[in-house]
């Protein structure tokens, strides 16, 4: 339906060449567009539906006083299938320090929030089969529970904040919350306006970088530079060129799917998508509001090195 779509509108009606560079581009952008924003609005309501009872409060509230490991578990598969990108997760983090929950496990959930997420999971299905999303989010499961075990170690909490200890949020007041179908459905629909809101021009960039990276960048220069899992350098270089950029783990897709097409290696578009996802520079700023840079630096460090393992191991098994 989407390739359909796609060859209809570039081919014939805006009469491209398939054998262009330009064609192949536009074609790729828009087939990769209607098809992630058809899935976004389908899988954001139906999950809005389910999700109309959960909020922040309830989660920090369903995390405390668990044993260690078990929270980790639960905060880890939270942050998995709640849509928190990295700026709703800071508030949560001062949630989950005044609720005296530790801060190891509230690295893990940092981690596991922004990479993963079950929209992102579905698209990748879609575009990229099920292999490849069963790999990234194994990945990113075991990044985000050894990496806040890694964290604790460095006794991060004497680099928080001042004011993040002092601050006194109480209990929420509890919310009246409409159960009934129609509720939910509108409580879906606003989760469609808030979350499309928030990241369609992340989509939309991704899209068209993997577009230009599809339809331009020859795949004999990318077989030789990136493909091979032999090219050992290419793991750390797809992490450090995720610093840069900004997108989430949906925006990330498409430039992973037009990777894998030239020939990329799977675990160093592995690393890229982790990088992107959960160590990119605008995250770092974000997480400096109630973090010190010497915490930022370890926890930037671990990640790092994490992704790169993922790349290297990727690869060698694959």
């Amino acid at each position: 339906m989407f390739e359909a779509f796609a060859r209809l509108l570039v081919y014939q009606w805006l009469n491209l060449d398939p054998a262009s560079h330009l064609g192949s581009a536009v074609h790729f952008f828009v087939m990769d567009t209607t098809k992630i924003f058809f899935l976004l609005f389908i899988i954001i309501y139906i999950m809005g539906l389910l999700r109309a009872l959960l909020s922040p409060e309830k989660v920090r509230a369903y995390v405390r006083g668990k044993p260690k490991w078990l929270a980790r578990t639960l905060a880890i598969t939270l942050g998995a299938i709640t849509p928190f990108c990295s700026c709703s997760s800071v508030p949560l983090f001062i949630g989950f320090v005044e609720a005296g929950i530790p801060l190891g496990v509230t690295f893990s959930f940092l981690i596991a929030s922004p990479m993963i997420n079950e929209v992102a999971v579905v698209i990748l299905v879609g575009i990229l089969g099920w292999k490849l999303a069963a790999l990234y989010v194994a990945a990113g499961l075991t990044v985000a529970y050894i990496g806040g075990i890694i964290m604790e170690q460095f006794k991060p909490e004497r680099w928080v904040e001042d004011y993040v200890w002092k601050i006194h949020m109480g209990e929420s007041q509890a919310v009246a919350v409409d159960t009934s179908l129609s509720g939910r459905h509108r409580y879906a629909m606003n989760e469609i306006k808030e979350i499309i809101g928030r990241i369609w021009k992340w989509v939309l960039a991704g899209v068209a970088l993997g577009a230009a990276f599809h339809g331009y960048v020859p795949e004999a220069w990318v077989v030789e530079h990136l493909g091979g899992k032999g090219n050992w350098f290419a793991v750390p270089g797809a992490v450090l060129l995720g610093v840069p950029l900004y997108s989430n783990a949906t925006g990330v897709i498409p430039i992973a799917e037009a990777m894998l097409g030239k020939g990329v290696a799977v675990g160093t578009t592995l690393a890229l998508m982790m990088s992107i996802a959960a160590l990119s520079l605008p995250e770092m700023l974000i997480l400096r509001k109630v973090l010190r840079w010497p915490v930022l630096a370890i926890y930037a460090s671990v990640l790092a090195v994490a992704f790169m393992l993922v790349g290297w191991g990727f690869n060698f098994i694959t």
